[in-house]
């Protein structure tokens, strides 16, 4: 049976009727019983009957063998290995990868976009105006990258509640967020000016709320704690496949009718709107994507969960129609249909189960975890404080250097013959200046090479080291990593080449160089990036604000990505005009120091520290 409220509890054990002790408790040790403030109570009915009484007072998933269970400490101390021990799973054992693939495809689309962009932007930019210096491109660089995360800053946290309330839900949110990108893509593809190109990066970042709305979706979805650091890592691991694509697609599609003279040097539409075809590709992924998602993805808030999906329904029929045998196996959570197994595995987290097919047992409605909500002035506890500080850091020098780097590499390599300052002479180990000087093609290599040691590390080294020091452990040690990456990023510029300046640099020298300095950055990335998502999901004080705790972090993280580019692009050119083009990186590098020191303040949350009236209590009857 499952109950659709609790009884406060004093600390003595005595029930307490007094309203205003049930507002809300901070902690969930509030209980009574053998448990030992475990949150449950052994019922004394004899060995024909016994009743357990679960609090959910942890987000992951706690699993009782009701049949061995008896009311006693030797019963606490069976749950307590029980409820601590840590099960190392497979990447095949995720359950619901039906909605895993969907929300991949999803996630792909601001990568794809964004690193596609990159490849070419230096050299759109100085399409739109020839007579710009070098130092001015950049600026106007870090205002495109700052453009789309700026608008981000002001909307994620409203997308965020959208996706919280019983009007919209968190699909809505996401196919909003899809349209708008597409539109946005289009729309910067056939730009001619950098007021148009603005525009409509802009309008990308004031539609899309989509990363901290498809975080709440997978922790709604993949529900127990075991599976976490695998289902979490999707989504990093996902932009690193849009860092691979979206480069390569970028730097051999741009600009065709001067990349390809021989074969499309006359067709009049590619030299009125040289970086279209890129974008129009990314649009067909978008609108592919968007599809998918109004089809198949599912609405995972509580209170939207049984409403009527005229997308799902459309895609049900569909696939009916190209499926040549109609039987369909259902995904059942471990334990909760098994006869055969003497045991209940309950997953204490925010929602309820839901079903993969409409023949599947349904939960019923007193099931949720919640029936009051949290309100917004609660939210910011001092766990999440620090959490977003520390995001805020994080996202600020990663958001920096995705801009700067395809700006380094694609800026000028200084020449002795003809300086730039004028007059100007090296003086290592500081005072020096230049890039790399590579072409898009070039520069869509390097990119997507940063991409895939990104995808190699988190399939094959994430998921061990993770296990073996968790989450928080792994996410802070590697933070050290990042600023020796960005003190050695400059250094590129001066690593002996094959080819004499103003040409590229070129040669094993320079592109081993290069992936070294990749492979450090990449490294702190893989761990970094899914430990601070994990860590900002169980930072949530109430599973009635998960979404609009992920849509605060975006906004962090937006505000963080709009300042780092916009400084970073200025400072980066003030730099090149007084020829000191590490002063940016080292810059970087202070701030990667500060993100470290602020870590050490940051725990790992379970994700409902604050518990209110009405939050669920289960209680689960065994009878012999």
């Amino acid at each position: 049976m499952v109950g659709s409220g609790y009884d406060a509890l004093n600390q003595d054990g005595s029930e307490s009727h007094d309203a205003s002790s049930q507002d809300s408790l901070d902690s969930p040790g509030h209980s009574t019983g053998d448990a030992g403030g475990r949150g449950f109570d052994a019922g004394d009915g004899g060995d024909s009957e016994r009743s357990l009484r679960v609090v959910a007072s942890r987000p992951n998933p706690l699993r009782i063998n009701t049949g061995a269970l008896a009311p006693n400490s030797s019963g606490d101390r069976e749950i307590q290995r029980l409820h601590t021990s840590v099960d190392v799973v497979g990447w095949k054992e995720l359950p619901r990868k039906d909605q895993l693939i969907v929300i991949t495809l999803a996630r792909l689309s601001e990568p794809l976009t964004q690193t596609s962009l990159q490849a070419y932007m230096f050299y759109q930019l100085r399409w739109f105006d020839p007579t710009l210096p070098d130092a001015v491109i950049s600026g106007q660089a870090g205002v495109l990258h700052a453009s789309f995360t700026a608008a981000q800053f002001f909307t994620a946290m409203l997308w965020g509640r959208v996706a919280d309330s019983k009007i919209a839900g968190r699909k809505t949110v996401i196919l909003i967020g899809l349209l708008g990108t597409l539109i946005s893509c289009l729309g910067f593809g056939f730009s001619t000016s950098f007021h148009q190109a603005l525009f409509f990066r802009s309008i990308g970042g004031i539609t899309n709320g989509n990363i901290g709305v498809l975080r709440t979706m997978i922790s709604e979805t993949i529900r127990e704690k075991k599976y976490q650091s695998r289902a979490f890592l999707i989504l990093p691991m996902t932009f690193n496949i849009g860092v691979i694509i979206g480069p390569i697609l970028g730097g051999i599609l741009s600009d065709p009718a001067g990349s390809y003279p021989d074969i499309f040097g006359d067709v009049e539409f590619f030299k009125r709107f040289p970086y279209a075809t890129p974008n129009i590709v990314s649009a067909v992924f978008l609108g592919t994507a968007l599809l998918l998602c109004w089809l198949m993805l599912e609405e995972t808030h509580d209170s939207l969960r049984d409403k009527r999906d005229v997308g799902i329904i459309l895609g049900r029929k569909l696939r009916k129609l190209f499926r040549r045998d109609n039987n369909t196996i259902a995904y059942t959570p471990i334990g909760q249909y098994d006869a055969g197994v003497d045991a209940v595995d309950y997953e204490l987290s925010p929602g309820t189960p839901r079903d993969s097919t409409d023949s599947a047992p349904k939960q019923p409605a007193a099931g949720r975890r919640y029936t009051s909500k949290l309100p917004f002035r609660r939210i910011f506890t001092r766990n999440v404080v620090f959490t977003f500080a520390s995001h805020f850091f994080l996202a600020f020098h990663v958001g920096t250097f995705n801009s700067l780097w395809a700006v380094f590499l694609s800026t000028p390599v200084y020449d002795p013959a003809d300086p730039d300052p004028a007059g100007f002479e090296p003086r290592p180990p500081f005072r020096f200046t230049g890039g790399l000087g590579l072409p898009p093609r070039s520069i869509g290599l390097a990119m997507a090479l940063l991409g895939a040691i990104g995808i190699l590390m988190q399939l094959f080294l994430y998921p061990r080291l993770s296990s073996r020091l968790g989450v928080l452990r792994s996410w802070r040690a590697f933070l050290f990593l990042f600023p020796v990456t960005y003190f050695a990023v400059p250094y590129l510029s001066v690593v002996p080449s094959s080819t004499a300046p103003p040409s590229q640099k070129t040669g094993p020298a320079v592109w081993a160089a290069i992936g070294g300095v990749l492979l450090v950055q990449v490294s702190a990335r893989t761990f970094a990036l899914p430990g601070q998502t994990i860590l900002v999901n169980n930072c949530t004080p109430h599973p009635s604000v998960l979404s609009t705790v992920h849509g605060l972090g975006q906004s962090a993280s937006s505000l963080a990505r709009t300042i780092g580019p916009v400084a970073g692009g200025w400072l980066y050119g003030l730099g090149l005009s007084h020829g000191l083009v590490g002063g940016v990186f080292w810059g970087m590098t202070v701030v990667a120091i500060v993100g470290v020191m602020v870590s050490f303040w940051v725990r790992e949350g379970n994700g409902h520290e604050i518990w209110l009236e009405g939050d669920v209590e289960l209680e689960v009857d065994n009878r012999d």
